[in-house]
């Protein structure tokens, strides 16, 4: 890279906004993922200098590092890295409002929006497309089902093969309406996973791939089929005793015809309506039993992460 190009892009600034994501969906274990309209919104802009200073506001305010450490500073870094461009001092505030720990996409949401505060950030200089930028998230969070959704928007399959993470985009029926209960705990990604067993039998295989094909016909045709579709056996179980009261949760709503699952690693809860009168029955059951949950009353996010503002 040329000084001048690399000169040229002091003072430059970019606002980035990124939705939340809900993964798994019930029994599509680490392959389906759906983008939420709950955001998380970053300004950069890149100075004379060779820091980076972090500020963190709302959600992991006084938590989370603001130090190279930061997931958001890491990709930013990993994408500069990644083209070979030299990168510039920044000044970086963070406007984060989903919340922490709570299976709603929060690290994956981060990872992206410093890939395409990056993006922004290198226009006119480098390209990044949309399997690259995949690839450079995928590379951090672990993997694609999360970050997937929150880049590109709506209902996503995603999977890897020998050539590196892939995804399929898919549109939700617009009858589909998300509710998402968000308790005051929070709950590890790491330990969520070290409850799982290391294999599964035959039946429960079965089970979730039946299940996982009927919850993509579902989400975009037929949301009638919503409580069948989003059972599972490979998963949620094992996490139970973790999360007793999302368990409690869950049993209740369902019980009543609600097809609620664990919002990702949890332990908020996702319940898919299949239309807004059958949401709201959701809500009010949640509030009569577990007056300290949250609700959020959601839309499919159907645009991804975007930049807002460049200059």
């Amino acid at each position: 890279m040329k000084f001048g190009e690399l000169n040229s892009m002091i003072g430059r600034k970019v606002i980035v906004k990124v939705p939340a994501t809900t993964a798994n969906l019930g029994p599509g274990f680490d392959t389906l993922g759906l983008a939420l309209s709950f955001y998380d919104e970053l300004e950069v802009e890149t100075v004379d200098a060779t820091d980076i200073q972090v500020q963190v506001l709302g959600e992991g305010e006084g938590e989370v590092p603001t130090d190279e450490t930061n997931l958001i500073v890491r990709a930013i870094a990993h994408t500069f890295a990644e083209l070979r461009i030299p990168m510039p001092g920044m000044r970086i505030v963070a406007h984060n409002y989903i919340p922490h720990g709570r299976g709603m996409g929060s690290s994956g949401a981060a990872v992206v929006a410093g890939i395409m505060a990056a993006k922004g950030l290198l226009e006119g200089v480098a390209e990044l497309d949309s399997a690259l930028m995949l690839k450079l998230a995928t590379d951090i969070e672990g993997h694609p089902d999360n970050v997937a959704p929150s880049l590109f928007g709506g209902l996503n399959i995603a999977w890897q093969d020998a050539s590196g993470p892939k995804h399929k985009k898919l549109f939700v029926h617009r009858g589909v309406s998300p509710l998402v209960l968000v308790p005051k705990n929070k709950m590890s990604t790491e330990l969520a996973r070290s409850l799982q067993p290391e294999s599964v039998s035959h039946d429960d295989a079965v089970f979730n791939l039946s299940r996982s094909a009927l919850l993509v016909a579902a989400l975009t045709q037929s949301p009638e089929l919503l409580l069948a579709a989003t059972e599972d056996r490979l998963h949620q179980s094992y996490r139970a005793s973790a999360m007793p009261e999302t368990q409690a949760l869950i049993t209740a709503l369902r019980a009543e015809g609600h097809a609620a699952v664990v919002s990702g690693a949890g332990p908020s809860v996702l319940v898919l309506s299949s239309d807004p009168a059958q949401r709201l029955a959701a809500a009010r059951l949640s509030a009569k039993n577990f007056p300290q949950w949250r609700p959020l009353l959601l839309a499919v996010d159907f645009k991804g992460a975007t930049v807002m503002e460049y200059r």
